[in-house]
Parts: C-alpha cells; sequence; structure tokens
C-alpha cells in the first residue's frame, strides 16, 4: 500500500481561531480551517455554530472544556466537537455537511482516520494548552485562561 499517491499535490491551508462558543456549562475555543482561496463563509460558520448549540445534549454533558474545527474541504465541510474528558482524554464527534445541512458521521471501520495534518495543527496547541490548565489550580481562573489560549493563525 503506497502512504502518498505519486500524483498527490499537497496544499497550505489556513488555521485561525474564532469567536468563543460559550454555552450552558460548556466551553469552546473555536477554529476555522480552509484552503486559502476557499474561506467559509459567514452563514456556514453561523449555521455550523448553531448545530453545536442545538445538539450539545447529544455531544456532551455539562461541564466540560474542548473546542470545535470547522474544516472546508473542497465544497463539503467537517465539524469536529472535541471535548477533554477523564482528566487527559480528548474525545471527538464528527458531523459532515457536502450538501443540506450538517449531520453524524458514523464509521463502520475499526481502524480509521482521525485527524488530518492541517487538523493536527489545532491538535497539537490544544494538547499543549489542555496540559498547562492539568498543572493549574484547575480553578475558574484557569478554565478562564484555557479558553483564552488559542492557537496562532497559521498557514498550514
Amino acid at each position: 500500500m503506497i502512504s502518498v499517491a505519486p500524483d498527490y499535490v499537497h496544499i497550505r491551508k489556513r488555521l485561525s481561531s474564532g469567536e468563543r462558543l460559550s454555552l450552558p456549562g460548556v466551553g469552546f475555543k473555536w477554529y476555522d480551517l480552509h484552503a486559502e482561496d476557499r474561506e467559509i463563509p459567514e452563514a456556514v460558520r453561523k449555521e455550523a455554530r448553531d448545530f453545536v448549540a442545538d445538539h450539545l445534549p447529544e455531544i456532551t454533558p455539562a461541564g466540560e472544556l474542548g473546542f470545535v474545527i470547522l474544516h472546508r474541504v473542497g465544497d463539503a465541510y467537517l465539524l469536529l466537537v472535541c471535548t477533554w474528558r477523564n482528566e487527559n482524554e480528548l474525545w471527538e464527534t464528527v458531523y459532515g455537511k457536502a450538501e443540506g445541512a450538517f449531520g453524524l458521521l458514523r464509521f463502520d471501520e475499526t481502524h480509521k482516520g482521525t485527524y488530518c495534518v492541517w487538523e493536527l495543527g489545532a491538535v497539537l496547541h490544544e494538547q499543549q494548552a489542555w496540559i498547562r490548565y492539568l498543572f493549574s489550580a484547575r480553578d475558574d481562573a484557569a478554565r478562564q485562561a484555557y479558553l483564552a489560549d488559542l492557537a496562532p493563525t497559521a498557514l498550514i
């Protein structure tokens, strides 16, 4: 099996932080990820944010911290909702949107993709931010510091 097809052309994508999504009992950081020439329309971003808010009870119990990555993949979108659980585990729910509304993506495989090389830019930052939080007093001030600790805008 070839890991990289001979005709694959890698591109850079822009990772940028957006406005925090504060919901009852849950704090999410927000990241947009897209090719430089294929920005995420504001209407899709609003739809994604509303979707997470509307589906919060299905995604996570109250009291969690985490982050969301809205990734434009061509004309489709992935919505990765990630929360920190059991002190040091990153949990993820994945939604997709190609045509119509966002919907849960289900995987039948036991060995499946997790994060692509571009999404890992946000994940790496969040891993380090969570470690800083774990070493903190983990009080409200530390919670707010975690939520304010965003990955810098970058081309990945």
